[in-house]
């Protein structure tokens, strides 16, 4: 080999600003299953709690999805207000989801992602395609946050006996604290009260 031949062996290849198109890959981690991580917990306690996370995550993702189909759909003389109050609530349920996969992340875990996955595994009743009642909207959401905190009840107490205090904390601290109040807020709109005594 002469000295010419290493010099165009060894020469950097020409960049260029083309996109790999198609690209398709092994699949490196099964969804459940977990990797081994240093975080002080048992491979049992980590799976169990990526199990239960990631059903937490399909019914939140749910849940914030109805809330924003409610927030296109919303009718009736307190439009702006409800319109508002799910367009917020939704916005809170993104930010549960986010915590919840990346916790789910952290123990090793894969989050469910693919919407299909999810409405295999939720256990919240799916709605009609269609606009609904005010009323049956509502009580479709309080439904739904009732599923979600009795699993997340659970859920935190069985991780808090596993010694999973970062699981715990996320379920107790954010996951119910936050569909509590969401609840609150709507159930209120369903009750039928004068505003003033006649």
């Amino acid at each position: 080999m002469t000295t010419a031949d290493r010099r165009t062996d060894t020469a950097p290849k020409p960049r260029s600003s083309q996109p790999w198109l198609h690209q398709r890959g092994e699949e490196i981690q099964e969804f459940g299953t977990v990797r081994q991580f240093p975080v002080g917990l048992s491979y049992d306690t980590r799976m169990f709690s990526c199990q239960r996370l990631n059903q937490v995550l399909c019914d939140t993702r749910i849940l914030h999805d109805m809330y924003k189909k409610h927030h296109w759909l919303m009718r009736g003389q307190t439009f702006y207000q409800l319109h508002l109050l799910m367009d917020k609530h939704a916005g809170e349920q993104t930010a549960l989801i986010d915590a919840i996969a990346e916790r789910v992340q952290t123990l090793g875990g894969v989050a469910v992602g693919d919407p299909r996955h999810v409405a295999e595994i939720t256990n919240i009743p799916r709605p009609p395609d269609g606009a609904e009642e005010v009323p049956a909207m509502l009580s479709r959401l309080l439904e739904a946050h009732e599923t979600i905190l009795q699993d997340a009840h659970d859920a935190a107490a069985r991780t808090q006996e596993l010694g999973d205090d970062g699981t715990n904390d996320l379920l107790v601290s954010e996951v119910i604290r936050t569909n509590e109040l969401q609840a609150w807020f709507v159930a209120e709109h369903l009750v039928d009260t004068p505003l003033v005594r006649s």
